[in-house]
């Protein structure tokens, strides 16, 4: 199964709050008088500007019809608003899509080709896998709220470096809590990644600092480094992730390379705070979302792209190792409006 039907499949609740509330857009103000038979063609300068699927979609028989006006852009910006996309990103994409098109009369399907395509022009920039530079060990520093699917991901990103032919050191920074150790030895134990430890409640910045040795020793590629997030005690927090910093730079001045955010689409909204507030501690240089298969919020992911422009390295829809994949903004965007494959 390619990860795009994979996406699709799980991403279920997301696709389906946007395809039926796209479709009951249309339905509420069809026309009798836009049936296929009744309904001019669309000019070809407005076709011409439409990319690929878009370019195909629009013009054909495809059910009833709407004409594009403010009541419709209305709606749809609540759509968007209530799919956690958020105030500005839904203002934004309903205004390009009003854009040269307003008076047209489009179907749901001409409506979700507009939508998918805009959606995948915000977050065509952000879309960038994780840098791998020739400088090693490149220090990944992985941090996120407790439950966000940070551990997870540190164990399949590890995975699938060294299925790729990397060296990979994992060091289990998150001291406090035994299971996220356990849980990283797990995935160490399955990918062949050493995994090193401190005692429960140890110093995270030492541990780090032990890892740093041994992945330069080694000469490992690849340092992913895990830490707390308990945000409820933020100055601790805070001071932990710097003293990391500060520690791992006496063995390599340009440490971290990569500060990556972990973020869990189940919070929504609240996933734009915790950027906030990690960028706040930490120099966050990329993002990865996880557990889009079980929220109706992959909208949040759009919003994340228009307001902070940082990359999205990976995307998470299930916990197999595969379930984790770069991202693809086409795919994405085409998943979340309810769209087939290409």
């Amino acid at each position: 199964m390619s990860f795009f039907r994979k996406l699709k499949d799980r991403m279920t609740k997301s696709s389906s709050r946007l395809d039926e509330g796209l479709e009951a857009i249309i339905d509420e103000g069809a026309d009798a008088a836009t049936d296929d038979a009744g309904v001019a063609p669309e000019p070809q300068a407005e076709q011409a500007r439409e990319p690929g699927l878009v370019g195909r979609l629009l013009g054909r028989g495809t059910g009833p019809k709407r004409v594009l006006d403010d009541e419709m852009l209305e709606s749809l910006e609540e759509l968007l608003i209530t799919s956690d996309m958020g105030v500005d990103t839904a203002l934004r994409l309903t205004a390009n899509i009003a854009e040269g098109r307003m008076g047209s009369r489009v179907s749901a399907a001409d409506l979700k080709a507009l939508l998918a395509a805009e959606i995948a022009r915000v977050m065509e920039p952000v879309a960038r896998p994780l840098p791998l530079y020739p400088k090693t060990p490149q220090v990944v520093l992985v941090v996120g709220v407790n439950g966000s699917g940070k551990t997870t991901t540190i164990g399949k990103l590890a995975s699938q470096f060294k299925a790729a032919g990397k060296s990979v050191v994992i060091a289990a920074g998150d001291t406090f809590r035994a299971a996220a150790v356990e849980q990283l030895q797990v995935w160490g134990d399955r990918a062949g990644v050493p995994v090193l430890t401190a005692p429960e409640g140890g110093d995270p910045a030492a541990l780090a600092y032990d890892a740093m040795v041994k992945a330069e020793a080694e000469g490992a590629d690849l340092l992913m480094i895990d830490t707390a997030g308990r945000l409820q005690n933020r100055a601790d927090l805070m001071e932990e992730l710097a003293k990391i910093v500060r520690v791992i730079r006496k063995k390599g001045a340009d440490a971290p390379h990569n500060t990556l955010l972990v973020l869990d689409a189940t919070t929504g909204q609240n996933a734009l705070n915790q950027v906030e507030t990690f960028q706040a501690m930490s120099d966050v240089s990329g993002l990865v979302m996880t557990k889009l298969d079980g929220t109706a919020r992959g909208g949040v992911l759009v919003a994340l792209a228009d307001k902070f422009g940082l990359p999205i390295h990976a995307i998470g829809v299930g916990e197999q190792i595969d379930d984790l994949q770069p991202f693809d903004p086409e795919d994405f965007a085409n998943a979340l409006v309810g769209l087939s494959e290409n």
